[in-house]
């Protein structure tokens, strides 16, 4: 059930590199939750880009493009390893998808936000971590 949401500035990604990297936050998302990349867990963790006008988003020292990675996770699901893979490998298919090198990875921020246990809910149900692990240790596609 975890959530990745890309801000930035309206015009800097391609409608190519736009579709192409919310797939891949996706994708990079499930792999550092540990989760199973198959189409349930893949139903499962929601993307969202939404940009925004241009001048309203960054420093008002230049005009360079900034971009804000919000990831919202089931509290215990990432370990220090994994937040930190995490924020390593969301920066890179960021600048890359951008056209970017990794000495513009100040223009990425990344805040991982920890949902308590008991506090996120679907299918008019709470949902526990424990419940979710459990699905992707037995590898389930449904």
């Amino acid at each position: 059930m975890p959530m990745i949401k890309l801000t930035v500035p309206a015009g800097v990604l391609s409608p190519e590199a736009r579709s192409a990297l919310q797939k891949t936050l996706t994708a990079t998302l499930l792999e550092w939750e540990g989760a199973p990349d198959n189409a349930f867990f893949r139903s499962l963790a929601w993307s969202r880009i939404e940009e925004v006008p241009g001048g309203t988003f960054g420093s008002p020292e230049d005009d360079l493009p900034r971009f804000l990675v919000d990831v919202t996770v089931p509290e215990g699901a990432l370990s220090e390893r994994r937040r930190a893979g995490l924020v390593e490998q969301a920066t890179a298919d960021v600048l890359a998808a951008a056209g970017l090198g990794k000495e513009d990875g100040l223009r990425v921020w990344v805040l991982i936000h920890e949902q308590a246990e008991g506090t996120w809910g679907a299918a008019g149900a709470v949902i526990r971590f424990a419940d979710l692990k459990a699905l992707a240790a037995g590898g389930t596609d449904a």
